[in-house]
């Protein structure tokens, strides 16, 4: 059972980082599209891809972070509880977890600055 859980949580992070890729290489590809075409409108539609792409990558990031710190963080506890001596390998799968969510984060703050 735990086993299926632990692919299945693979999948899903995998996923999320699928969507976070094609969401960034859409929202850099916005404005290389507005140079090559001239336009008529002010651009807005851009920001909005922008800003929306942002929000994807913050909001998706930090479920599929949760999602993983869920999984991990209660199997890092009870091993603990069995193993003492295995609190530095439970601590760094949870923090390897969190860092689904940071990697997000930068994301979301370079598309920022881009609009």
């Amino acid at each position: 059972m735990k086993k299926i859980t632990a692919i299945s949580l693979f999948i899903f992070q995998f996923m999320l980082m699928l969507i976070f890729a094609v969401s960034t290489v859409f929202a850099l590809s916005v404005p290389l599209a507005q140079q090559t075409v001239q336009a008529s409108t002010d651009g807005s539609l851009d920001r909005a891809a922008i800003a929306i792409a942002a929000g994807l990558a913050v909001g998706l990031t930090g479920l599929g972070a949760a999602k993983a710190i869920a999984a991990s963080g209660t199997a890092a506890i009870s091993a603990l509880a069995e193993k003492p001596e295995t609190f530095f390998r439970s601590f760094l799968v949870v923090a390897l977890a969190e860092a689904i969510a940071i990697y997000g984060l930068i994301v979301a703050i370079l598309l920022w600055i881009s609009l």
